[in-house]
């Protein structure tokens, strides 16, 4: 089909996307919270439609780890990084390695929000995605009310968090806007311990490759769709 001028125009998408999905919602809602599984079976989430938000210190491999998920399920994945999302902002972007202030904090908010309405869009066409930023327990500016509000309480929440040394190592291979001194990357680590107790599914990925910490992401949806956790 062809508007008058000769655009072509994209047709409109099916209303179920086109795949099986177990998210099925217009583009401008939320993602519902999934109800609590039956029985004891454990559901196949390698073909279930999901909404993950990947959440760990910087080192965690995060972004790692959510590409090689998204690009081996069977079923349409996507994979947003709020990383790159923030920095689209070419002129004038702010640097959070120059200090966390008003302008670091409402691009960050931006990037969170056109991540969260990313993610609703691509569950609203059948495709599942896995999102990934270091959400901190302790700091609701950069904390889950947010994702939660942007995407949808049925966003699952899985925290990625290997040791300090594992992390400085891989923060000290970076460059870019991407590596951050050692001070930060142990302040950020050690508040990231206040997940332990939160009541979400964390992984210790420090001794594991990227492949099995995908196996280990899978077990903890899994548990998360059979038990939702609550936050």
């Amino acid at each position: 089909m062809q508007q008058s001028g000769g655009m072509p125009v994209p047709p409109p998408a099916p209303l179920d996307g086109g795949t099986a999905s177990s998210l099925q919602l217009p583009a401008d809602s939320m993602v519902p919270a999934p109800s609590p599984a039956t029985g004891t079976v454990r559901p196949d989430v390698t073909h279930v439609g999901v909404a993950v938000l990947l959440i760990g210190p910087a080192g965690a491999g995060k972004t790692t780890v959510a590409r090689f998920w998204a690009e081996r399920r069977p079923v349409p994945t996507a994979h947003i990084s709020l990383d790159d999302v923030r920095e689209w902002v070419r002129s004038g972007f702010a640097d959070p390695r120059s200090g966390w202030d008003d302008r670091s904090e409402a691009q960050y908010r931006l990037a969170r929000r056109t991540c969260g309405f990313a993610a609703r869009n691509y569950l609203a066409n059948g495709i599942s995605c896995i999102l990934d930023d270091a959400v901190f327990p302790d700091r609701p500016a950069v904390g889950l009310g947010g994702w939660k509000r942007h995407v949808g309480p049925g966003l699952i929440p899985i925290v990625l968090l290997p040791g300090l040394d594992v992390v400085l190592e891989r923060n000290a291979a970076r460059s870019g806007t991407r590596r951050l001194s050692d001070e930060e990357v142990a302040t950020i680590h050690g508040r990231m311990a206040g997940w332990y107790g939160s009541g979400l599914p964390i992984i210790d990925n420090s001794r594991h490759d990227v492949a099995t910490t995908a196996r280990m992401l899978d077990d903890a949806v899994a548990r998360s769709l059979m038990s939702p956790p609550q936050w």
